[in-house]
């Protein structure tokens, strides 16, 4: 009976770890969504047709064009998502560095980068209907000021590559049901191997850099690091991650674009994307919006460690007291 109580202690931590990880997603996605929309715009530009020079100046325009409320378009599905979406990601990591452990001691950081690769494997369960869909509705922006601006592409010239995606697709639920019902499931998960392309590197890369940093503020081995050096350590290893990943999102962004502009090409997959990129584009191009998904991310996974180390979850489930400062 007793070789069960790691198990069994790991289990009754699961709903709070969920909810710890829900609740940053949550409060990261409010945060910094119109520089998630803003990556999604200026990875999907092509040369000679560039609405927006820069991520201030895609904010500004966006403002401008379409209101504040522009800067959230596909936040409801996110923010809808977001809470599986990271909870399956934290929760499942947290599983198999369980299983992967012995006898209570550390893991190597090879079994640290295998539990982060089984992590990004889950989530993209939740990761690629959701970016299938909050794609959509963050490029239409850009298309239509495509379509507005002189000298880019007449009016009438723009095109929809995929007609899959009518006018009267305005909401995520309207585009899910389209998409469900002319390709079935699949519809939903188109990017799949570009989304894995670039979760499972990202988690392999995040958790060991992560664990490590956050090792080295801990005053010895028994104790937890203080709150601020966690924040810090989730931050640092969220945008080392995202910056290193970027081309596969890059990749993954082009992929799921279903409504495509006049003159933009489509991708038959992941390999034929790359080319076109590479050869098109230059190697640049896979690095657009690498700081705008560096300034999402960081603060996301150091809001994470806030969520954890306050234990938030824990007082839910048990009401036991929020930990407001360090040890």
């Amino acid at each position: 009976m007793l070789s069960f109580s790691p198990l069994f202690a790991f289990s009754s931590s699961l709903p709070a770890k969920l909810i710890n990880g829900g609740i940053a997603g949550i409060v990261g996605v409010t945060c910094v969504f119109p520089i998630d929309l803003v990556k999604t715009r200026l990875q999907n530009q092509r040369p000679g047709q560039q609405v927006y020079k820069s991520m201030i100046d895609c904010l500004i325009k966006t403002v401008r064009s379409e209101g504040y409320f522009g800067m959230y378009r596909g936040a409801a599905v996110n923010l809808t998502l977001v809470t599986p979406e990271k909870a399956i990601k934290l929760a499942a990591n947290d599983f198999f560095r369980h299983h992967l452990s012995k006898d209570g001691r550390g893991l190597t950081v090879v079994k640290e980068m295998l539990a982060g690769c089984a992590a990004g494997m889950c989530q993209v369960v939740i990761t690629t209907p959701m970016e299938m869909l909050k794609i959509q509705l963050q490029d239409a922006g850009r298309l239509a000021a495509q379509q507005r601006k002189p000298g880019i592409i007449p009016p009438n010239r723009l095109a929809t590559t995929n007609t899959v995606l009518s006018q009267r697709a305005i909401s995520a639920t309207q585009i899910a049901r389209e998409l469900l019902h002319t390709q079935g499931i699949q519809g939903l998960y188109k990017g799949l191997g570009a989304t894995l392309l670039r979760d499972v590197p990202f988690s392999i890369i995040y958790f060991p850099l992560f664990a490590n940093l956050n090792k080295l503020g801990k005053p010895s081995s028994e104790d937890a690091a203080p709150f601020y050096w966690s924040f810090i350590s989730g931050c640092v290893a969220g945008s080392t991650a995202a910056v290193a990943v970027n081309p596969c999102d890059v990749v993954k962004t082009r992929l799921q674009s279903l409504n495509k502009g006049a003159n933009e090409e489509t991708y038959s997959g992941i390999i034929d994307c790359f080319s076109k990129i590479f050869r098109r584009e230059g190697p640049s191009a896979f690095l657009k919006g690498a700081g705008c998904r560096a300034l999402v991310i960081a603060p996301l996974f150091g809001i994470v460690q806030v969520m954890y180390f306050i234990g938030v979850g824990e007082f839910i489930m048990s009401q036991s007291p929020l930990k407001l400062i360090s040890d």
